[in-house]
C-alpha cells in the first residue's frame, strides 16, 4: 500500500476567458501527482463546463456551499489543502478576496484556507492598471498571499497589453516552488527585488560577439522562488532561452551597457538587487559594419574597452537606505581568495562565489557556492540544484533587509 501523501490543491478558477487555459494547468497538476479539487465560480462554469474540470480532475468538482452540506464543503476544502491556486483571478475575486467577501464557496474557501494562496491575475490591461485593483493586490500581498504577475500578450479580441494569463507550464512551476516552501512563511512579501540573469554579449560585427557561457539558469531560480516567497520580482534577462518564471516583470537587454540602463532604471524602489548575471568587461572599441572577412594579413588585432562596473556603481550609489546588494562571482582557481578580494573592491553586502569550468555551474541544473558577507561571514551551500542555492541566497537577503517594506 502506497502510503505517500499526495498534495492536496484546490485549484479556484474564476469567471474569465483565460479559463480554458488552466485545464492545461489541471491536467499537469494531476499528471505529476497532486490531487486537484477543482473549485470554480458559477460565472466560471459558463466558460469551462463541469464535466471538463471532472473529468481531468478525476474528482466531483465543488460548486456551491449549498451541496453536500453535512461535509460543510465551505470550511473543509479550505482547511484540507496544502495550496490553493486560482486561476484566472479576475478583478473581481481579488476585490473580494482582499475585503474578505464570501459569496459563494470559492471565497469560503479562501477564508478558511491556512496554507499558501497564490493568485493568477488575468484581467484588461485598465482593469489590472486601476488603483482599485492595486490596492487590492498590494492587501492580499500584505497578509502573505502570493499575486503573480500577468503576461504581456494577446487579451481578449484584438487588444494586446499587461493581463494575459502566464502559460500553463509557467503557472505549473510556480505551483510547484510555493507547495515545496511548504507552510514557511512568504517572508519578501511586500518586498520588491531586482534580479539580473544571463550573459551579456558584446557585438564584433552583424554576426559575432563576444560572450560567455551563462545561461541565465541562477538567475531564473532565484527570480522563481523569490516570487514563491512573495516579492515582486523584475527579472532582467540577458540573452536567456528559458520559459519565463510567471509573475516576473521581465525586461530583456542584450550588452553590458543596455543591462546597466535597465538596472538603474529598476534599481530606485528595489528592496535588494542581486547581480546574477555573467557580465562581460570588456567590449569592442569599434564595431565593424560588415562581417569581418578573412584576409592575407591575418587575424584582426582586437581593441577592447572596458565595460561600466555595475555591481561596483550599484554598491556606492544606493538609491533608498537600507538596499541589499548581492553579486555573483564565477572563479576558476583560489575561488575564496578571488572571492575576498572582489567582495571588498565591489562594496556589496553578499558575495556568491562559485567555481566554474569543466561542466560546473554554466548551463547546469545544479550549483554549489560560499556566499561571503560584508560582515566577515561566510555560508557554504552544498551542491544541489539551483532552486535550492536560490532560495539559500534568500534567506541571508532577508535577515538583512530593513523592517516594514514599500507595499508591492
Amino acid at each position: 500500500m502506497n502510503t505517500e501523501h499526495r498534495p492536496e490543491i484546490v485549484l479556484g478558477v474564476g469567471a474569465g476567458i483565460a479559463a480554458y487555459k488552466v485545464c492545461e494547468l489541471l491536467r499537469r497538476l494531476t499528471e505529476s501527482g497532486h490531487s486537484v479539487t477543482v473549485v470554480p465560480t458559477a460565472d466560471a462554469l459558463r466558460f469551462v463546463g463541469e464535466p471538463t474540470w471532472a473529468a481531468l480532475s478525476g474528482r466531483p468538482v465543488a460548486t456551491g456551499v449549498w451541496e453536500s452540506v453535512h461535509e460543510v464543503p465551505h470550511v473543509r476544502i479550505g482547511r484540507a489543502a496544502d495550496l490553493v491556486f486560482v486561476a484566472p483571478a479576475t478583478a473581481d475575486l481579488l476585490a473580494k478576496a482582499a475585503h474578505g467577501i464570501a459569496d459563494d464557496l470559492l471565497t469560503n474557501t479562501l477564508l478558511t484556507a491556512r496554507c499558501p494562496v497564490v493568485f493568477a491575475p488575468a484581467m484588461h490591461t485598465e482593469m489590472w492598471e486601476h488603483p482599485a485593483t492595486r490596492a487590492n493586490v498590494a492587501a492580499l500581498r500584505a497578509r502573505g498571499a502570493v499575486v503573480l504577475e500577468p503576461a504581456v500578450g494577446r487579451l481578449t479580441g484584438a487588444d494586446t497589453g499587461k493581463g494575459r494569463l502566464p502559460e500553463p507550464a509557467d503557472l505549473f512551476a510556480a505551483a510547484r516552488r510555493v507547495l515545496a516552501r511548504g507552510a514557511l512563511p512568504v517572508d519578501l512579501a511586500g518586498r520588491r527585488v531586482l534580479v539580473t540573469a544571463g550573459g551579456t554579449r558584446e557585438p564584433l560585427d552583424p554576426v559575432r560577439y563576444l560572450g560567455n557561457r551563462s545561461s541565465g539558469r541562477q538567475g531564473y531560480a532565484l527570480a522563481a522562488t523569490a516570487l514563491a516567497r512573495g516579492a515582486r520580482v523584475s527579472l532582467i534577462a540577458a540573452n536567456v532561452d528559458l520559459p519565463d518564471p510567471a509573475g516576473a516583470d521581465i525586461t530583456r537587454v542584450g550588452t553590458a551597457r543596455e543591462l546597466r540602463e535597465a538596472v538603474l532604471a529598476h534599481r530606485e524602489r528595489a528592496d535588494a538587487v542581486v547581480m546574477t548575471a555573467a557580465v562581460a568587461d570588456f567590449r569592442p572599441a569599434e564595431v565593424a559594419e560588415g562581417k569581418i572577412k578573412k584576409g592575407e594579413g591575418g587575424p584582426p588585432v582586437l581593441e577592447l574597452v572596458e565595460n561600466p562596473d555595475i555591481l561596483l556603481e550599484l554598491s556606492r550609489e544606493r538609491p533608498r537606505p537600507g538596499q541589499v546588494v548581492v553579486g555573483f562571482a564565477a572563479e576558476t582557481d583560489h575561488v575564496l581568495e578571488h572571492g575576498r578580494a572582489k567582495l571588498e573592491r565591489k562594496g556589496c553586502d553578499l558575495l556568491v562565489v562559485n567555481q566554474v569550468g569543466a561542466g560546473r555551474a554554466f548551463g547546469t541544473e545544479d550549483n554549489q557556492a560560499v556566499v561571503l558577507g560584508a560582515d566577515g561571514s561566510a555560508t557554504e551551500i552544498p551542491h544541489g540544484p539551483k532552486e535550492n542555492l536560490a532560495d539559500r541566497v534568500w534567506d541571508l537577503v532577508a535577515a538583512r533587509l530593513a523592517p516594514g517594506g514599500e507595499p508591492s
